[in-house]
């Protein structure tokens, strides 16, 4: 079987630039059916059917059908207000969710005007020439023209073995979303966008839904548990003004829906919506592409990270280093010339090498004996292998079958893993113990290496397997991968964020030390090997990785089974990887990450993040974005539940106590307008605090609806609430009315808002303290708050509508002296919880 490669670009010149741009205008991008943004009528219709619009709407029509016009139109104008709102969130969460939908695009390589040049997926178009390599996910239909593939067609069939592609209409069919997973190819595209196979059944990566968050499913369970026991209170309190307090049975309703209105902590959705789409478009802008937005909600609690060596602690740029034959004489990176001794060591790795590979030591080998020995006989650059035997689970080595001089007689071209390479020249175990004690000093010097053998064969038919073959070991080929210059800060950080990093690799054990020490990844120079885990059951093996960092010579089942063991010991596991066969420890950690200059497009697949510069830092930054979202998602809850206890008690006790009501629906709606804003803009923006990557990792079983989060916030909130009524009750006691009482308690109770928001953003600190991170929406809603409350008491018609009255000198004295109460209060709960409860306080956690 012979290899076949794409031709250079000049033979094969594809459209003119010009052209391919007509054709991309007349019959538009390469897009797969994917998921349009809600309509207009859409939004409407969801936010009319949230249980706090619908009391909205029934409080509206009663203060008609009360005859109190003014009222129901300023109540019924809210829902337009919020419709408004809600439209710019929705439009806001759908940009960013594009953005990431732009940057999750598949790239094609194609061929114009005689150049190979790489383009967004959705600008192929029909007649374009694609060039195929390993890896690469197909853009659109297309038939192979020149080239051997062999494509994962899986999406389309099910079938997970290869498909073998030659040129042809029949045998070289390829399909859009399908994968390379072998071999090099040129074809040409005969269908796009809809039109593709996969098009037409709709399996688009556009076209998935994401699936609910355990926030989010905790969130839905907790609001309608609220919703069930609000609407019952509302109903019983309802009845209690109506039959016991003599109110009519209108106001008595009314009253009712106020209360309802109080208790639904309907911010929470928009909460979760809001901070979870765009904290995946915040965590793009540091190089890392959300492709699931629930993986968001996993990184905080990272508390394993699994890494790959090659491409994500190193710099995935293979060369070679040194070259050791068997008498152990060395050529090192230093030397100005290559001695004749080495020439045929240096042949037979290039012929057991693909003319255009993939992998990035194949590439080095190239480069490496093309630099040394292009002006030599041992260049053969026209030979093609009449036959293949590649990498096995059993046999780490791959061979390539010539033909030589005779019909009968054959040339053999073999490289692999050392060890495997010994099996296969059957040496003794005197010689075998030699070489390998080279390879270990290699490896102690952080190279991966490779040995290379040559052997010849005579027959008629091929045997079945390597081991049928006679070679002769000819020496090994190192190869030195320098790790990223950020890699050692990266994995400091990590260490003190408590997160633990573990090395999954196939190399060499003394490699993976090499680079671990290096980076300083593990202090702990212990190493399994993928033959010592063959041995190990799960017990043992899950016990045996409480003690070990480093992983070496791993194949990719053994990568599954470690993630897999580590997330059954209740780990929170992020993998990284780059290969094709990583996908399946990708899919089975919590948060897969795959490498995306490097990486392949089905690991890119399989993986919830993917890198976009293929930085370990990256990682870092995301686990911080992560933990800053989770912390926010934490605080806007605890603001959320603390504000509702006073709205709710303002609500139900002057009821109770024959008092002057003090809140009706329009100030219960107005409250919302600002709590809204607060929770889902000024808390999503909040930096992150000083310590964030000082914490352990959290718990997975924390949430931020955890009883402690909540009693904290409704603590803060009813004793809020005593301040507003004992202040309301003074008020009263001195001879002011009503109307003057409501708009004293009002004001505090506004500007409360605001303090709520500060005394949550950091219990770490006072709510009036400036704090060393800024929020730039903070001065904006504060400004939102003044001129808000301008409004509503400077104009007459608005004033009356909420039946408020102007603040005299007695009034604003007791908004000042309840503010300042409050304040003391929120203080003092903060001291104590920190002195006596640490984790009480969730922003001050403990594990």
């Amino acid at each position: 079987m012979s290899e076949a490669r794409p031709p250079p670009p000049a033979s094969r010149p594809g459209l003119d630039p010009a052209e391919a741009a007509r054709r991309l205008a007349e019959h538009g991008p390469n897009l797969l059916p994917g998921s349009t943004p809600k309509s207009l009528a859409a939004i409407v219709g969801g936010v009319l059917t949230e249980p706090m619009f619908l009391m909205l709407l029934v409080a509206g029509g009663l203060y008609l059908a009360l005859g109190d016009r003014a009222e129901a139109a300023f109540l019924l104008s809210f829902v337009f207000v919020v419709i408004g709102i809600t439209l710019a969130q929705e439009r806001k969460t759908q940009r960013a969710l594009e953005s990431l939908r732009e940057l999750s695009a598949p790239r094609a390589l194609v061929i114009r005007g005689g150049q190979e040049i790489r383009i967004p997926g959705r600008e192929v178009v029909i007649g374009d020439l694609l060039v195929l390599h390993e890896g690469d996910r197909i853009a659109a239909d297309a038939v192979l023209l020149d080239g051997h593939l062999d494509v994962n067609e899986s999406l389309l069939t099910g079938e997970a073995v290869p498909v073998t592609k030659l040129p042809g209409n029949d045998a070289g069919q390829l399909f859009a979303s399908t994968v390379v997973t072998k071999g090099v190819g040129v074809a040409e595209v005969h269908a796009v966008a809809e039109s593709t196979a996969v098009g037409r059944i709709g399996q688009a990566l556009t076209s998935t839904v994401e699936p609910i968050s355990g926030l989010q499913q905790a969130s839905r369970r907790l609001i309608r548990n609220l919703t069930i026991g609000g609407l019952l209170l509302a109903t019983a309190y309802a009845l209690l003004g109506w039959l016991w307090d003599g109110h009519g049975l209108l106001e008595s309703v009314l009253a009712g829906i106020a209360l309802t209105m109080a208790i639904l902590p309907e911010e929470i959705p928009v909460i979760l919506t809001v901070f979870l789409a765009l904290g995946a478009w915040r965590i793009s802008k540091h190089k890392v592409l959300t492709r699931r937005v629930p993986a968001v909600e996993a990184l905080g609690a990272i508390s394993v990270l699994a890494v790959d060596k090659t491409g994500t602690l190193t710099q995935n740029r293979m060369q070679v280093a040194e070259l050791r034959l068997v008498d152990d004489s060395c050529h090192d990176e230093n030397s100005t010339e290559l001695p004749e001794p080495f020439h045929e060591l240096v042949e037979f790795a290039m012929l057991a090498t693909p003319l255009d590979p993939f992998d990035p030591m194949e590439k080095a080998i190239q480069q490496f004996g093309l630099h040394w020995l292009t002006d030599t006989e041992h260049v053969h650059a026209a030979w093609s292998p009449e036959f293949e035997y590649g990498l096995s689970p059993d046999i780490l080595a791959m061979t390539r079958v010539f033909r030589g001089d005779a019909r009968t007689r054959h040339l053999l071209a073999t490289k692999g893993a050392p060890e495997a390479v010994i099996d296969l020249c059957h040496l003794p175990a005197a010689g075998a113990t030699t070489i390998l004690r080279q390879v270990e000093a290699m490896a102690e010097r952080g190279l991966r290496v490779l040995g290379v053998a040559r052997g010849e064969w005579q027959g008629a038919s091929w045997p079945r397997s390597q081991h049928d073959f006679d070679f002769r070991f000819l020496g090994l080929v190192g190869f030195v991968d320098p790790p990223h210059p950020e890699v050692p800060a990266a994995i400091a950080e990590c260490r003190t964020a408590g997160v633990r990093i573990i090395m999954m690799t196939g190399d060499h054990h003394a490699t993976a030390r090499a680079i671990a020490r290096q980076v300083g990844l593990s202090e702990r120079a212990e190493v399994i090997t993928g033959a010592e885990m063959a041995t190990l059951d799960d017990a043992a093996l899950r016990e045996r990785l409480r003690h070990v960092d480093l992983c070496a010579r791993l194949k990719p089942e053994q990568k599954l089974r470690l993630v897999q063991l580590l997330r059954e010991g209740g780990e929170v596991v992020a993998m990284t990887g780059d290969g094709v066969n990583d996908a399946p420890a990708l899919k089975a950690a919590d948060v897969g990450i795959a490498m995306g200059e490097r990486g392949t497009d089905v690991a890119r697949e399989a993986a919830a993040l993917v890198l976009l510069d293929d930085s370990f830092a990256s990682i870092v930054s995301a686990i911080r974005q992560g933990r800053r979202i989770y912390d926010n998602i934490t605080k806007a809850t605890r603001f959320v539940f603390a504000v509702h206890m006073p709205i709710i008690a303002l609500a139900l006790v002057p009821t109770l106590l024959h008092w002057p009501v003090l809140l009706m629906p329009v100030h219960i709606v107005l409250l919302e307008l600002l709590i809204d804003p607060a929770c889902s803009v000024v808390f999503e923006a909040e930096p992150a605090a000083d310590d964030i990557m000082r914490r352990p990792p959290r718990a997975p079983s924390d949430s931020p609806f955890a009883a402690a989060n909540l009693r904290y916030a409704v603590i803060q909130g009813l004793g809020f609430a005593g301040i507003l009524l004992f202040g309301y009750s003074l008020l009263l006691g001195q001879g002011l009315d009503a109307a003057q009482g409501r708009s004293a308690v009002f004001i505090t109770l506004v500007f409360g808002l605001f303090l709520l928001t500060l005394a949550n953003r950091d219990l770490s600190r006072p709510a009036l303290a400036r704090t060393p991170a800024k929020n730039p929406w903070l001065p904006r809603m504060f400004g939102g708050v003044a001129l808000m409350l301008a409004v509503v008491i400077g104009v007459p018609f608005f004033r009356s509508v909420m039946a408020l009255a102007l603040p005299g000198v007695i009034m604003l004295a007791a908004v000042a002296a309840m503010l300042g109460v409050a304040t003391a209060w929120l203080e003092g709960l903060r001291r104590l919880g920190r002195r006596r409860h640490p984790p009480f306080v969730s922003d001050v956690r403990t594990r």
